[in-house]
């Protein structure tokens, strides 16, 4: 399979590259310090031209937000009519708690953590409004850390998966694990999945 991985030198996008390349696919890392602007639907659909998948795990630098709506309406512009598919990583501030709040609207959230939540669920909205292009939005759990690599997650969809304490979280290996599996073997489309342990 041909990939592009747009975020490619970020925490999961590191991830998702190597998982890509040790599963065999030929990958074209993609991110700003290449020069890639995201935001821009020409950039996007250069890089996925002869592509079978787009991978985008960008995250902006704080007090840049905004930029994740962008690039995802980009994504979708630069996408439409090529018959690529596209998984994106998005935010977990969406998802509902085992007490039926969203995570973003637990009183306990952090309140510096709101402009990225937010950015997040503009971000779902782009996607849940698209037909044209057929996408999975993949919402991490609440903690991704740089644990090892065990291969094994559970899947949810718009509920935080919790262990046995109570924890949403998942290695952003695991995470990547759970993207190329996504791009192997679909089961998702047009919708949002989470994973976690």
């Amino acid at each position: 399979m041909r990939i592009t991985v747009f975020g490619a030198t970020g925490a999961v996008g590191r991830e998702v590259v190597a998982e890509a390349r040790a599963r065999g696919h030929e990958v074209r890392p993609a991110s700003r310090a290449t020069g890639v602007d995201a935001t821009d639907p020409a950039h996007v659909a250069r890089l996925a031209a002869g592509q079978d998948l787009v991978i985008s795990a960008t995250r902006p630098q704080p007090g840049q937000e905004p930029q994740l709506v962008a690039a995802a309406s980009a994504l979708f512009a630069g996408l439409r009519g090529s018959g690529v598919r596209l998984l994106l990583v998005g935010g977990a501030a969406t998802l509902r708690r085992p007490d039926g709040v969203l995570v973003q609207d637990a009183p306990d959230f952090p309140a510096e953590l709101l402009p990225i939540a937010n950015a997040c669920a503009d971000q779902l909205a782009v996607c849940q409004g698209q037909v044209a292009v057929d996408w999975a939005y993949l919402s991490p759990p609440a903690f991704l850390d740089a644990g090892p690599r065990t291969g094994r997650y559970r899947l949810g969809a718009d509920d935080l998966v919790v262990d046995e304490s109570g924890t949403s979280r998942i290695t952003n290996a695991d995470l990547a694990v759970a993207l190329l599996d996504e791009a192997e073997r679909p089961k998702h489309h047009r919708t949002r999945f989470t994973v976690g342990y």
